[in-house]
């Protein structure tokens, strides 16, 4: 049992260190993009892609995470390996333990809109509802965006422009960011830099694709069980597989 509480830690661990404020239980990094980061992205608002985000915290470690993002018109789905996660805190036989017992395989889905995360396992046949806020909405609906050209630099094959921009809401509060805009892919962002709560955050995107994705990308998996938190999501389906059957009812 020791050694299932343990993994259980280092899941909930992993969510938190690719977070972009560490602190566990928050969302992935890569779930969702707010609404001053959308604007980064102009006329491109469906795309799939290879992401890799790469999180320097300010306490000196460093998390990688790759993974598959479909994203149209504020919709994201995000699909990813946690064995892939890299970090100095990811006990080096976490990733053999997740596979075990369901959890290496995720996907998170944002539904804007309905202000709406999800948090899928297949593994597990289950996911988390989440409500989200976004951290940087005009409440207008309107953005200011300003570019400042810095140079140019050929980013994983393709010419860009790198760029300052800085996106202002209505509330003339600013979030700014170092944007590579690949000039043969019609200015898509292959590389985007910022810092947050003095975290370091670089995605880049590779094997892009402009096409829209299937509207079905972003469809919740029929017959899964849905619970209202991930926490206790984790709990009772770690307890169903150590055949304790004493966890929390669905949605509890």
């Amino acid at each position: 049992m020791k050694k299932h509480l343990s993994l259980l830690t280092a899941a909930l661990l992993c969510f938190g260190l690719t977070a972009t404020d560490a602190q566990m239980g928050q969302m992935p990094r890569g779930s969702q993009f707010d609404s001053a980061m959308a604007k980064l992205f102009g006329d491109n608002t469906a795309f799939t892609a290879v992401m890799n985000s790469q999180i320097k915290q300010k306490s000196g470690d460093v998390v990688t995470m790759p993974g598959k993002i479909s994203f149209d018109a504020g919709q994201t789905r995000f699909e990813i390996n946690m064995s892939e996660v890299k970090g100095s805190k990811m006990p080096p036989e976490a990733a053999a333990q997740m596979k075990s017992m369901g959890l290496d395989q995720m996907v998170t889905i944002t539904q804007p809109k309905e202000k709406a995360l999800y948090i899928i396992y297949p593994g597990l046949q289950s996911y988390a509802q989440m409500a989200i806020q976004d951290k940087t909405p005009a409440t207008n609906g309107t953005f200011k965006v300003e570019t400042t050209q810095l140079g140019r630099e050929t980013v994983d094959g393709h010419p860009c422009v790198e760029n300052k921009v800085v996106v202002i809401d209505d509330k003339n509060a600013t979030h700014a960011y170092t944007v590579w805009n690949a000039t043969d892919l019609k200015n898509f962002p292959v590389k985007i830099v910022h810092v947050e709560q003095g975290n370091e955050i670089t995605m880049t995107f590779k094997n892009l694709s402009l096409v829209k994705p299937a509207a079905t990308a972003f469809d919740l998996p029929a017959g899964y069980t849905k619970y209202d938190n991930i926490q206790t999501m984790m709990q009772t389906e770690m307890m169903k597989k150590m055949g304790g059957g004493m966890g929390l009812p669905p949605g509890r």
